[in-house]
């Protein structure tokens, strides 16, 4: 055991860094339309993190700002930043791109992002509730709206089936 080296103090603590370690000290966080995107990401892959921007209303942005989607957010100036928060905010897209296609209440076509895109959702369900429509009863009764099966899925906890023997 004499063949050992012991390791002074200077060699104990020159350890190399673990790649986690050494992402987790330089990543920064970026605020953009209300959501922090971590800057080590792509703009691409950034601005998907928003509520309410996909890979095309992103690419969009990226294509109609002249940015490059591959550019780091970190890399972002602040015009930049404001640029795209503009855009967001009212893209200018294809109608069939945004999310609120022929608004119930005013008609219009519009894009929402974040927490209008939330409160819009969530009033929407809440008006199917109130005229008792075919979807609004299926949010009642929590089960699901878009035709799905239900024989072996979204049963509640606790539920158990029945199997009924032969006679």
């Amino acid at each position: 055991m004499a063949d050992k080296q012991e390791k002074s103090p200077q060699q104990e603590q020159v350890k190399p860094k673990k790649n986690y370690e050494r992402e987790a000290a330089e990543e920064t966080l970026i605020r953009i339309a209300g959501y922090d995107i971590p800057g080590n990401k792509k703009l691409l892959i950034g601005l998907i993190r928003i509520k309410g921007v996909g890979w095309t209303i992103s690419k969009a942005a990226c294509v109609k700002l002249k940015i490059s989607s591959d550019k780091k957010i970190s890399e972002l100036s602040k015009d930049e930043i404001a640029k795209i928060e503009k855009f967001l905010s009212n893209p200018e897209i294809q109608n069939f791109l945004k999310n609120r296609q022929k608004d119930v209440e005013t008609g219009e076509t519009k894009h929402f992002i974040g927490t209008d895109l939330e409160i819009k959702k969530d009033f929407d369900i809440r008006s199917m509730k109130k005229i008792r429509s075919y979807k609004g009863v299926r949010h009642i009764a929590k089960l699901p709206v878009r035709g799905q099966r239900t024989r072996s899925h979204f049963r509640k906890k606790g539920q158990a089936v029945r199997v009924r023997k032969k006679k």
